[in-house]
């Protein structure tokens, strides 16, 4: 199984990785009809014997690995992208960064359904480092069968963005029994409706904001909780709105759409924009968007990939990063 597209970088104190998982592709024989059963046999033990032992070796290798990837539901075929950003500084300063993206593919021949054996099992045994690493940096759960999900851990927030396949009522369910096994109590207020929910939570240390929307198919959680470090000028927005920051992590030109603004990010413009708040802070005037606080509509065109979009709900005072991710996916993270 071909783990690629590895990439570790670190500059200064920031550090950047990220991997991608698939199962590889390949083309399939029929044995000789001269050969016995028996041989056969013998032989598509072995192969499955080889697979399973590599799936081992090659799970305990991701379980060791600084993110792993929970694929919730899952054919033979998935494939996981993931990676982490991690800044660090005086003064006990720790920023974390992390995504995952889970994909489905067919596999067209017996090769490849072979092959996709130990890439399945390494994604369901990875999962569950995946959601416990999470858990222990933010303090936020995963709602199930998560396909993609974004995450930050700053001195200023704790947040986590996911979409599931799952109908919001059973989103919503999740995260009440999670978070009251948490001891957080509701807020009086709460809005829920078929396809939208906003509820506060009291918490320990302090107010959380979780947030539903039910579109295309799918159910958009955000969970966050605000801390009591203050965010730098340059992270904040206009008072009374929201702001918006872009950035672009692929090789290619990427094209941003929102509220009727079009903004083309080059190649890897703004993608440090999750190291800190400083980093993106300093980022070009054109790559930061101030609007009223509502729901917006964003389109994301990387050259080379299928265009997508998504449609969000901001609250006054928030802050989101924009990331046009690989393969041309669109990576919100709340960044305050």
């Amino acid at each position: 199984m071909p783990i690629d597209a590895v990439h570790h970088r670190m500059t200064g104190s920031s550090e950047h990785f990220s991997r991608s998982a698939r199962p590889s592709s390949g083309s399939s024989s029929e044995p000789r009809e001269s050969r016995k059963n028996g041989i056969a046999e013998k032989m598509k033990r072995r192969i499955l014997g080889v697979l399973l032992a590599g799936s081992l070796v090659a799970a305990a290798a991701v379980l060791a690995s600084p993110l792993a990837a929970n694929p919730g539901r899952h054919s033979d075929a998935d494939g996981i992208r993931f990676g982490w950003s991690r800044t660090s500084g005086s003064n006990d300063y720790l920023d974390q960064t992390w995504w995952a993206v889970r994909s489905h593919e067919t596999a067209d021949n017996v090769v490849e359904r072979l092959l996709s054996i130990p890439v399945g099992m390494i994604a369901r045994g990875a999962g569950a480092g995946f959601e416990a690493k999470l858990a222990e940096v933010t303090g936020l759960p995963l709602p199930e069968d998560w396909t993609l999900t974004t995450a930050k851990s700053s001195p200023q927030i704790n947040s986590v963005y996911a979409e599931t396949p799952r109908d919001l009522a059973a989103v919503l369910g999740f995260y009440r029994d999670a978070l009251g096994q948490r001891g957080w109590t509701e807020d009086d207020g709460a809005v829920v409706a078929s396809d939208r929910a906003v509820i506060t939570f009291r918490t320990g240390a302090g107010l959380a904001l979780l947030r539903l929307s039910r579109q295309d198919d799918k159910t958009i959680a955000e969970l966050s909780r605000r801390k009591f470090v203050a965010a730098t000028g340059g992270l904040l927005a206009k008072p009374g709105q929201v702001r918006l920051i872009l950035g672009n992590k692929t090789d290619e030109a990427a094209v941003i759409t929102v509220a009727e603004q079009t903004i083309r990010l080059a190649a890897h413009a703004g993608e440090k924009l999750t190291d800190s708040d400083t980093a993106a802070g300093e980022l070009p005037g054109g790559q930061k968007i101030d609007l009223p606080p509502g729901k917006y509509r964003v389109a994301l065109k990387v050259d080379g990939s299928a265009a997508q979009s998504r449609e969000f709900e901001v609250a006054a005072g928030e802050t989101w990063g924009l990331l046009a991710g690989s393969d041309g996916v669109l990576l919100p993270i709340r960044l305050y």
